[in-house]
């Protein structure tokens, strides 16, 4: 149960990351980085639910 809160968690983070680089900071010079951390969170929420599903965690 706790794994899939932690999952939840790191998508409602990525979400937010991903928000703020497409409206409020979306000139910013760092949008790019800002898009990237948000991808990185998404993979390692799907890693995390695929390494669930497999038996693995």
């Amino acid at each position: 149960m706790a794994l899939w809160l932690f999952v939840v968690l790191i998508l409602l983070s990525a979400s937010f990351v991903l928000y703020l680089s497409v409206g409020p900071l979306r000139r910013a010079p760092n949008t790019g980085g800002l898009r990237l951390i948000a991808g990185a969170q998404y993979f390692a929420a799907l890693l995390l639910v695929v390494a669930r599903l497999l038996g693995k965690v």
